[in-house]
């Protein structure tokens, strides 16, 4: 039970990628982070709130929250199981990313992690000018601690922030954009694949949308099962919803709340 959770929130898109034992790939073989296209603004001041489905059972939920500080975004997400799931196993997460409003660099990720008996904080820093990333982890039950640092390129961002800096890209059918990607000690080039165009009901109302899957060429996702968001196909690119089909089933996120506040 410990997949579904590990699955909520921010690592919905990129699930796969972080279970991975690969090494990453060289620096200079990895592409630079794409500018965020012209005209477009994070959200001041936004709150987001999903319902998260596994198979037939709901799972539990999910709030984002965006604050922009300055010339940096803060992104915090928490996730809670619900329902019969919780019954199975308690879950509570949280996830707070701090990146470049302009250049969408992420300077931090951090991780409080409530999984069963599991209870593990982790923060990750990344130092641009000394061209490393710096992870902090303790593990609050067994009080081990750990302290790693690992090369990175000049600018990346993480599992959290990608699914929604991926709102910032030009998104044309066929055309797709590539991010380099940071989770623990691993750089991963990520695909972001614009697949094609799509109506998605949820409570909120009706969308139409533009359907994107993330891929890796180092085939973790292949290996592990297939991802999908729907991005809402104005300016916006506000993803409606999420989805994971995975070997212990499928996960899907959908928006039930869209607040300025």
């Amino acid at each position: 039970m410990r997949a579904i959770t590990q699955t909520i929130f921010c690592a919905l898109a990129f699930a796969p990628l972080a279970y991975t034992q690969q090494p990453s790939p060289a620096l200079a073989s990895l592409p630079q982070l794409p500018s965020p296209r012209a005209g477009y603004s994070f959200p001041q001041n936004q709150t987001l709130t999903y319902s998260v489905d596994w198979r037939v059972f709901s799972a539990g939920t999910a709030v984002i929250h965006f604050e922009a500080i300055g010339d940096r975004e803060k992104l915090s997400a928490n996730a809670d199981t619900a329902g019969a799931i919780n019954l199975l196993f308690h879950a509570s997460d949280q996830f707070q990313s701090t990146f470049d409003r302009a250049k969408g660099c992420t300077y931090e990720f951090d991780k409080q992690t409530v999984e069963g008996r599991r209870k593990v904080n982790s923060t990750l820093k990344m130092d641009y000018p000394q061209s490393k990333s710096i992870l902090d982890e303790k593990n609050l039950v067994t009080g081990q601690s750990k302290h790693v640092e690992s090369p990175i390129p000049s600018c990346m961002t993480d599992l959290l922030t990608g699914v929604f800096y991926a709102s910032s890209q030009p998104m044309e059918i066929g055309h797709d954009f590539v991010m380099p990607v940071v989770d623990a000690m691993h750089n991963v080039p990520v695909t972001m694949k614009i697949e094609g165009r799509e109506v998605i009901k949820t409570t909120l109302g009706t969308f139409k949308t533009i359907r994107v899957q993330p891929t890796a060429d180092a085939g973790v996702v292949k290996n592990r099962g297939n991802i999908w968001i729907w991005y809402t196909d104005d300016d916006r690119r506000l993803p409606v919803q999420m989805r994971a089909k995975l070997f212990w089933g499928t996960i899907t996120f959908r928006l039930i709340g869209n607040d300025n506040k």
